[in-house]
């Protein structure tokens, strides 16, 4: 099935899982010739998946003193650039993209090289809160469209959150109507009572007889991002519900005031938090677009422009099993990369992704929604994918959809993309979809062997969810 006709020319910048992940499906779902799409990525990798599909693939890294030079030679109005790489301005790219009239569309809000560990910035100014909010400033109405963090999560998830609401929405009784804007939106989320938000993830893909050696590092999806991320301040929406600031919690002094950081890496910050298949599990409080995002979407503020509604959101992270025992060895390395990086793809035997949104404090306690994604499913649904570059590459899909059928709205958040599309788009591709009620809270089993400081009137304080 063809999901849109596209005329223009696609440039897609950067070629690691993603872009080798989502290439087949553009190429099945979008209506372009295969002379139109042109790869542009700083190293060789992928180079015979693009020779395999006929597609140009040019080695030529950007940076700050050539991109503009290397981009205006390849994009005019109304063509597409698909950023997927690491180490390149979002906000700059955006930006030409908007002077030449080009759409846009990425995974996360990237800094140029070096941004996310830079000392010479504080802990707020390398936040994934200051990048949103860099990217948020260029919101001014209309222009060529600009689809910003939408993968998995960031993106998808987002959708997974108000089709969860219209479901508890449905099991308690509460009007299903579909909410018309953002509004309408948070005042359903306040009016069901929820209270927190996990993006709650387990993936359980293994590469059998192929464990993780000393001085590597593995994962199943970008290494690079991956680190990146982990290595800036853990960051999470703030809710209203939340009683007391954690000790090394931190305020922005700009910005939608909607999220809060701590004075540490989100990849040595763990939260209790649960999925349907893997139950209870410790989790890493891994900074993403969405735990600020979602957090300001649904905020509801009375007639004088105080909030009155937020819900706590952040991620709760449990990558695959190598990955942790790379984390940990990375973290022993006070956060020095090891040399070696293996990206687990083929080798991969077993395991799924689950991702899923879990919602809490309504009438129903918990309802976690989302994906059950198998490496088997993955492999017969589109080649060159694992279980969790799945999930991502068909919310790419469906965001460049969204902008080839909506080609002048400016810049846009996924939280702000029609969910019911973007949903139609990917749902083919997400294995089995699970709806979970649950009575499970961060609560549960604790003080068993030594006695904890828990608040037992409200299970849903972030000090709950916290492991220190």
């Amino acid at each position: 099935m063809k999901h849109a006709a596209f005329a223009g020319r696609l440039v897609m910048l950067g070629f690691g899982s993603i872009g080798e992940g989502v290439l087949p499906l553009i190429l099945r779902h979008i209506d372009m010739p295969k002379d139109r799409i042109e790869i542009v990525t700083a190293d060789e990798r992928g180079v015979a998946i693009a020779a395999e599909y006929g597609i140009a693939h040019t080695v030529l890294p950007l940076t700050r003193e050539n991109y503009e030079t290397v981009l205006r030679a390849r994009l005019s109005k109304g063509d597409f650039l698909l950023n997927l790489s690491v180490d390149v301005s979002s906000v700059a790219l955006i930006m030409l993209c908007r002077e030449i009239g080009a759409l846009y569309l990425d995974t996360c809000i990237e800094p140029w090289a070096g941004g996310y560990t830079d000392p010479t910035l504080t802990p707020s100014q390398r936040s994934n809160y200051a990048l949103r909010e860099s990217a948020l400033a260029l919101k001014n109405g209309a222009g060529p469209t600009a689809v910003t963090t939408h993968g998995a999560n960031p993106g998808l998830v987002s959708h997974f959150v108000k089709q969860a609401l219209l479901d508890i929405a449905r099991d308690t009784g509460h009007d299903t109507a579909v909410p018309a804007n953002r509004e309408g939106w948070a005042k359903l989320a306040a009016d069901l009572g929820v209270k927190v938000i996990h993006i709650a993830e387990r993936d359980t893909q293994v590469a059998a007889g192929r464990p993780k050696r000393r001085g590597e590092f593995v994962n199943t999806w970008s290494i690079d991002g991956f680190t990146g991320e982990g290595c800036q301040p853990a960051e999470l929406g703030w809710g209203t519900h939340e009683k007391a600031m954690p000790a090394d919690g931190k305020r922005h002094d700009f910005g939608c005031d909607a999220a809060i950081y701590l004075m540490r890496p989100g990849a040595s910050t763990r939260v209790r938090s649960w999925t349907p298949l893997e139950g209870p599990m410790h989790s890493f409080l891994i900074t993403h677009n969405e735990s600020i995002s979602l957090a300001d979407y649904y905020t509801l503020r009375d007639d004088k422009g105080a909030v009155v509604y937020r819900p706590t959101a952040h991620y709760a992270y449990h990558p695959c099993d190598d990955a942790v025992l790379s984390v940990h060895e990375f973290a022993g390395r006070n956060w020095e990369l090891q040399a070696e990086k293996r990206l687990m793809m083929e080798e991969i035997t077993s395991g799924m992704d689950e991702l899923g949104v879990l919602l809490m404090g309504h009438a129903k306690g918990a309802y976690w929604y989302g994906s059950r994604l198998t490496i088997e499913e993955a492999r017969k649904l589109c080649p060159h994918n694992n279980a969790t570059s799945l999930q991502v590459c068909v919310a790419v899909l469906a965001g460049m959809v969204h902008a080839i059928e909506n080609p002048n709205a400016g810049v846009l958040e996924a939280d702000e993309l029609d969910h019911a599309r973007a949903l139609e788009i990917c749902l083919p591709y997400l294995g089995e979809m699970a709806g979970v009620y649950s009575d499970w809270t961060p609560l549960q089993d604790r003080g068993a062997l030594f006695p904890e400081e828990v608040d037992t009137a409200c299970p849903w304080q972030f000090a709950n969810f916290r492991v220190t």
